[in-house]
């Protein structure tokens, strides 16, 4: 039997603009946020896509919202904002 390993656990870095974000939207969201950022964590799952330019980094899609992020090295993200799609690009 052959045990199926789990990616290595990336550790994630808030920025300061980011937490305010989090802050600022309502409890239940942010925690749905907090749990699609989580799973994206342990499990590399979810919607993610590179960004064009002129914007950097990737961006990871929770409901109504968009999480996006830097890589800092291949073991950790910077989150660098949360937005809602509506506001996101502009």
């Amino acid at each position: 039997m052959s045990e199926d390993k789990a990616p290595e656990r990336i550790s994630v870095i808030w920025s300061p603009e980011a937490r305010a974000d989090l802050r600022a939207i309502d409890r239940n969201t942010a925690v749905q946020i907090l749990h699609c950022v989580d799973r994206y964590l342990s499990i590399r799952n979810g919607n993610v896509k590179k960004l064009k330019p002129p914007r950097t980094g990737f961006r990871l899609r929770c409901g109504d919202h968009r999480v996006f992020f830097d890589l800092k090295d291949e073991n950790s993200i910077e989150i660098t904002g949360v937005r809602n799609r509506r506001e996101a690009y502009r």
